[in-house]
Parts: structure tokens; sequence; C-alpha cells
């Protein structure tokens, strides 16, 4: 795949993801109580399709990776596994907590009667989404495939979802910042990233018109 096509690709994978994740997160702060299920398949199918456009991402970023310089190749494989991890255990939580919702016969609230993401949304997808971001800034930072800001930026919220990751140790209580399921271990999480991936997606896209090739000399008469 030729750099321009990747990083058009990669922005453009990168801007559907964000705007999914922005449209799923406040759904989860329209009810204070157990929401309806049209509430939760709602934005249960946004997730998905915002994880089904996360995989194009990380599968673009390793092309990207990969043609901006061969010897870093390994790097971007290393964002595409973990992208794809993380990727497929938020699935996996959706899968279950879809499931319950349309099993039961009263409203429930997944995120509370659901144990089995507990620390699938939290401890394991922080630590998952934290060896992504490493990926990613490392990526960034050696092929100087973008600005500085967006491989420093990868660092930083590493950094902060590795300080999640114990948060299984503090109980199940959603309203509590620093839960398993938390909202902080989860929504705040997942807002962050929606935000970084959006500017991340922005500037990989403008940076495809900026490396465009230019066109043959024009002919001297």
């Amino acid at each position: 795949m030729k750099e321009t096509i990747a990083r058009r690709l990669t922005g453009l994978a990168g801007i559907a993801t964000a705007a999914a994740f922005m449209v799923e997160v406040p759904l989860y702060f329209i009810y204070s109580g157990s929401p309806p299920d049209t509430n939760v398949l709602a934005r249960l199918l946004v997730g998905i399709l915002a994880l089904a456009f996360l995989i194009v991402f990380v599968t673009a970023f390793r092309e990207l990776v990969k043609a901006a310089d061969p010897a870093y190749e390994w790097v971007g494989t290393m964002a595409f596994a973990t992208g794809l991890v993380y990727a497929t255990i938020t699935l996996v939580s959706s899968g279950l907590e879809a499931g319950a919702v349309i099993a039961a016969e009263h409203p429930i609230d997944p995120t509370i009667t659901v144990s089995g993401t507990y620390i699938l949304y939290g401890a394991i997808g922080r630590l998952m989404l934290a060896l992504f971001l490493t990926a990613v800034g490392y990526g960034i930072s050696r092929t100087n495939l973008l600005p500085r800001w967006t491989g420093r930026s990868a660092f930083v919220l590493a950094g902060v979802n590795l300080v999640f990751v114990p948060s299984l140790f503090f109980g199940n209580t959603p309203a509590h910042f620093y839960a398993a399921n938390g909202w902080g271990t989860t929504a705040l999480m997942g807002a962050i990233l929606s935000y970084w991936m959006l500017a991340l997606g922005i500037s990989t896209y403008r940076s495809a018109t900026r490396r465009a090739p230019a066109g043959p000399p024009a002919p001297q008469y």
C-alpha cells in the first residue's frame, strides 16, 4: 500500500472510530437507574461500529508504518496485534451485555448485572489499550510519521490507562470513579480515547495531502 493511501485510510478510520465513540459514551449517562433496553442496545450497537472502525485503523496504521520505514514494521505489527486484542475483548463484553439485556424480562443495568465484563472493560481493557498506545507512540516518534505531539500524547494516554489497571481491587460500583467498572475506569477513559483518536485521525489525514508526491515538472521551452 502506498504511503499516501495508507495515511488517508488511517486518518479516515481514526475519525470514524472517534465519532462513533463520541456518540456512544453520552448514552451511558442519560438514565440514573436501570436504562431501557433500547438505550443499552443502541449504545452497544454504536460501540460495535466504533470497534469495527478501530480494526480498520490498526490495520491501516501497520501498513503506514511499514510504508514509512520498513525497519519499524514490527512496531506497526505490535500496534495492530494489541489494538485487535483490545477490540476483541471489548466486543466480547458487548456481546455479554447485549445477551443479558435481551434475555432479561425487565430492564437491567448491565454495567452492574453482567459481572463478567467488569475487568474486561476495566483492568484488561486498560492494559491492552496502554500497550496499543505505547506501540503507536513509539512508531510515530521513531518514523516521524506525524507531528511530535501525537507520539507524546500517545505515551501520556498509555500511562493514564496503566493507572487504572489496579481498579479491579476497588469494588463494582459504577458511580465510583476508581472501581472495576467505575465511570473513571470505563467511561472517562473511553471519552479521552475518542477525542485523542479524533485529533490523531485528522492529523493523519491532513498529512496525506502534505506528503502527496508532486507531479512531473512542466516542460521547458
